[in-house]
This record gives structure tokens, sequence and C-alpha cells, in this order.
């Protein structure tokens, strides 16, 4: 199922040029990791202790976006650069997951949000992502199918954070995205098991 992690590739493509410098400079993949994930804790920290701030909620994208070019660029680093390890894969896999739980439960936080819709989002999302690392468990690739990727999910809280940070006020609008988003969350974790089975010659 098509996701914007498809369009990773033109992304990285973009990066490659400071890539290409961060490692002439000796920047390592796992520092890139780590200075990522700190970034997250402490914009989450903000959004959780400012909930429903307007400041916070309009910079949420801009941030999600350096995030993502962060995570592309450790990536890059580590296969194009001889810088893969096992601590790396570790690190990557685990801070990542981190980062997403600290970004997004603070949403709520935010008077009028569905608490209880956030917490299984960000619940579902956590498994999204355990089954995808699976995958290399039983044999298969490591899966990042869609429909809500991590990529997705970046996108679908920024525009979350927008539309609050604009003043448009939580109501039952948001209470059927959310449902909406849950059940895509469900359906990737089905599409990344059913497709890790199969490409392991088990489905």
């Amino acid at each position: 199922m098509a996701t914007i992690y498809d369009l990773k590739p033109k992304f990285q493509g973009l990066l490659r040029p400071i890539v290409k410098s961060l490692a002439k400079s000796g920047v390592t993949a796992n520092a890139i990791t780590m200075k990522a994930f700190i970034m997250s804790a402490g914009m989450g920290a903000g959004l959780a202790y400012y909930p429903g701030a307007r400041g916070l909620l309009f910079l949420l994208p801009v941030f999600l976006l350096v995030r993502m070019a962060m995570n592309a660029v450790d990536g890059m680093l580590a296969r194009e650069h001889d810088q893969k390890t096992k601590l790396g894969a570790i690190l990557n896999e685990t801070t990542d997951v981190l980062s997403d739980a600290a970004l997004y439960l603070p949403f709520a936080l935010i008077p009028g949000v569905d608490a209880i819709a956030i917490v299984t989002l960000v619940l579902l999302a956590i498994i999204g992502e355990l089954v995808g690392v699976l995958g290399v468990m039983i044999g298969a690739s490591r899966r990042y199918d869609g429909p809500f990727g991590k990529s997705d999910r970046a996108f679908f809280f920024g525009a979350l954070a927008l539309l609050l940070g604009f003043g448009v006020a939580p109501g039952m609008w948001m209470t059927a995205v959310l449902g909406g988003a849950i059940l895509f969350a469900a359906l990737t974790i089905v599409n990344r098991a059913r497709a890790a089975l199969k490409e392991a010659g088990d489905g």
C-alpha cells in the first residue's frame, strides 16, 4: 500500500551532499541518531509541559521535518559510509519508537482531545514498528509497509498540530480523524505481518 515512505529515495537524494560533508567531518551515524532523540525528547517535554501552546504546535511540523531529515541522514551515513554497527541498529529502532511516543503522547493532554484515542494510536504505532523489526527475525527484511508508517504518522500529527494551532477546536471531527488513524495503524500491523510472512515463505 502506498505510503509517504515511498518518497524516501528522492528525499535522500536531496540530503546526499550534506551527508558526504558530515562524513568527511567525522560525524557518525550514531551521533546523529542520539541528537535526533534528545531533540525529540526536549520537544516532547515542551509539548507536555505546555499542552496546546500555539507556538509549539506551529513548531512541531517543522521539527518533524527536521527529525525526518536527521533520520535519513543517520541511515545514509551508516549504509553509504561504512558506519553500520549492531549498536547503531539498536539505537535507531529504539530511539525512533521513544521519539514518537515523546512527541505524540502530549496531544492527549490538550483539553478536548480524546486521550484514550491518542494513547491507543501511539501503542498501535509501537506495535507496528515491532512487527516491522520482527520481519528480520523470521528471515524476511525489515518491513516498512503502510499505510501508517513513521513518515505518515509525522505528516498526520504535524497536520493535526497546525489545525489546533490555528484555533480549530477539538471535537467530533478529531474523534473521527483519530478513529481513522487507529484503523490505519491496525492495518499497518496486519500488512507488515503478512508481507513478512510472505517474504519468509510462510504466508
